[in-house]
């Protein structure tokens, strides 16, 4: 009889026991998966970079600045030398930073033929200082004498080796007492810029050469 109460009990229970048991989880895989929205990345909201402008790119470290070209000029020429100053600002706007500039002194005179000898010294971003001497003849309706400080604006010149040869060269003077030039001189890819300021007397126009050498020459061919 005990054994039949007993039966009974366990069996009344064990509905209870299934009521209180949670639910059984779905398997992860079975249930369809929803993506979380994300938020939107930094490149979405900015907008890409523009790429930067090569004209507002720093310029190149071995070149000379248009500030510190003028102050050499005017140590070359003078306080005040407002001539050369324009003509470097219009060097510096036809073809930029130059990389080396000269500063010396030149003795010419002509009677239709003539002859120039100068010397000073090459100061280059590249490769420092160093002595230079040029001499050269030139030849057209030129008569008179003068004498000349010089500054010259070197542009493209990446081994001074190639300073040292000849450079065509085409002038027209009409100065009396004094009074500043410039001419553009090309061979090859180096340019050079000679501005002169010039004392003595001079008139007409002349074509020839340069010759730029490392020691001082007698001959000017």
């Amino acid at each position: 009889m005990r054994i039949t109460l007993a039966l009974a009990a366990i069996l009344c229970a064990v509905p209870a026991l299934a009521q209180e048991q949670p639910p059984a989880t779905p398997d992860a895989a079975l249930v369809p998966q929803t993506e979380t929205p994300q938020p939107p990345s930094a490149q979405s909201v900015h907008p890409a970079t523009p790429p930067v402008d090569p004209g507002f790119a720093h310029p190149p470290a071995d070149t000379y600045e248009e500030g510190d070209v003028i102050a050499a000029a005017e140590g070359a020429f003078g306080k005040g030398a407002e001539g050369a100053a324009k003509l470097i600002e219009k060097a510096f706007k036809d073809l930029g930073r130059p990389n080396g500039y000269i500063v010396g002194r030149e003795a010419s005179g002509a009677f239709f033929v003539g002859l120039r000898y100068g010397s000073g010294t090459l100061y280059s971003k590249v490769e420092g200082e160093q002595p230079v001497h040029w001499t050269g003849p030139s030849v057209g309706f030129d008569v008179g004498g003068d004498g000349d400080r010089v500054f010259t604006l070197v542009y493209h010149l990446d081994d001074t080796n190639d300073l040292f040869r000849r450079y065509p060269a085409a002038e027209g003077k009409a100065y009396l007492i004094g009074g500043f030039t410039a001419t553009y001189n090309q061979r090859d890819n180096v340019i050079l810029v000679p501005i002169k300021l010039g004392v003595g007397w001079r008139l007409g126009v002349n074509a020839g050469w340069v010759n730029y050498t490392r020691s001082s020459r007698l001959l000017p061919f």
